[in-house]
Order: C-alpha cells, then sequence, then structure tokens
C-alpha cells in the first residue's frame, strides 16, 4: 500500500480537481488516463511530455510498473520512479489505472462500488477516495504528548473554578 503523505494527498485531490473542472481524460491514453493524470500534477509535464516518456516501455502502466532493473530493483521507467518516490507501490499504480483496490473502494461515498477504469467521474471519485484513506493513515501515525493533555485538564480546572 501507499506510503502517506501529504503531497501524496494534495496530488491526489488536485488530479480530482483538475478532471472535475474539464481537463482532457482518455483511458487509453498514457499522458491523459488515471496515471497520466496523477503525473501531470506531480511533475508539472503535460500529457504529450508524460507520453512520449511513457512510449520508451512496454504497453499500459501495470506493465511499465512491473518494469525494473534486474540488479537494483530500481524502476527502469522516468515516469514509474517518479510516482513511486511520491509514495506509490507497483501494485497502486496498478489499482489506480484499474480503480479496483477494495480498501480504496470502501471509503467511496454511498459505501463500496465497483468503478469502471475509463470513466471520469469514476476515476475523481477514487482518486478523492484514495486521498481520503491515505488521510486517515496519516492521522494514524499522529502521537499527541500527554503533557499536552495535563495542561488541557488544567486549564479546564482553572476555569470550573473561576466560574463556581
Amino acid at each position: 500500500m501507499a506510503k502517506p503523505s501529504i503531497a501524496l494527498v494534495e496530488a491526489l485531490r488536485e488530479a480530482a480537481r483538475r478532471l472535475r473542472n474539464g481537463a482532457h481524460y482518455a483511458w487509453g491514453h498514457h499522458g491523459a488516463c488515471n496515471c497520466g493524470q496523477l503525473l501531470q500534477v506531480i511533475t508539472d509535464l503535460d500529457e504529450k511530455e508524460i507520453l512520449t516518456r511513457a512510449h520508451t516501455g512496454p504497453g499500459e502502466w501495470t506493465e511499465i510498473a512491473e518494469e525494473a532493473c534486474s540488479l537494483t530493483g530500481a524502476p527502469v521507467n522516468f515516469l514509474v520512479s517518479i510516482l513511486q518516490a511520491a509514495g506509490l507501490t507497483p501494485t497502486d499504480i496498478h489499482n489506480i489505472e484499474y480503480l479496483d483496490n477494495k480498501a480504496i473502494l470502501n471509503r467511496l461515498p454511498g459505501g463500496f462500488r465497483w468503478l469502471k477504469r475509463n470513466l471520469k467521474q469514476d476515476v475523481i471519485d477514487y482518486f478523492e477516495a484514495f486521498a481520503f484513506f491515505l488521510e486517515e493513515q496519516l492521522l494514524k501515525e499522529i502521537t499527541i504528548p500527554d503533557y499536552l493533555f495535563d495542561l488541557r485538564i488544567s486549564a479546564e480546572q482553572e476555569n470550573a473554578g473561576a466560574n463556581g
């Protein structure tokens, strides 16, 4: 599963916003498909530049994501390395392209439903649910020091004494 980060959450939300506001979308186009939309946000490359770079390797994003150096295990494709640096795994890349991670689908408004990989609104819904999922993961990592609770309790007791 993706490594949660504020930057990835913001990129997913921005990609969803751009799609909602009319960005060109075409599932069969490396620069304008699901991963292409996210790459446009993360890299500031346009869809034509992404298409050019994506065509240096094999077919779909799922296949591109699985191509790795046999010695280092590093992604062969520059674009995949950017997605991985953003916190995504090859499995996440596949799931984004096919909109099929059940943990994300469970976070959709109205609950679980299967999405169609080539419908713009479904991509928007998936990106937003993925961002929400990652935010939940980030919140689980936050620890509030006990002394802050002690300060709050002391302040409440002082206020109660002053009002009593």
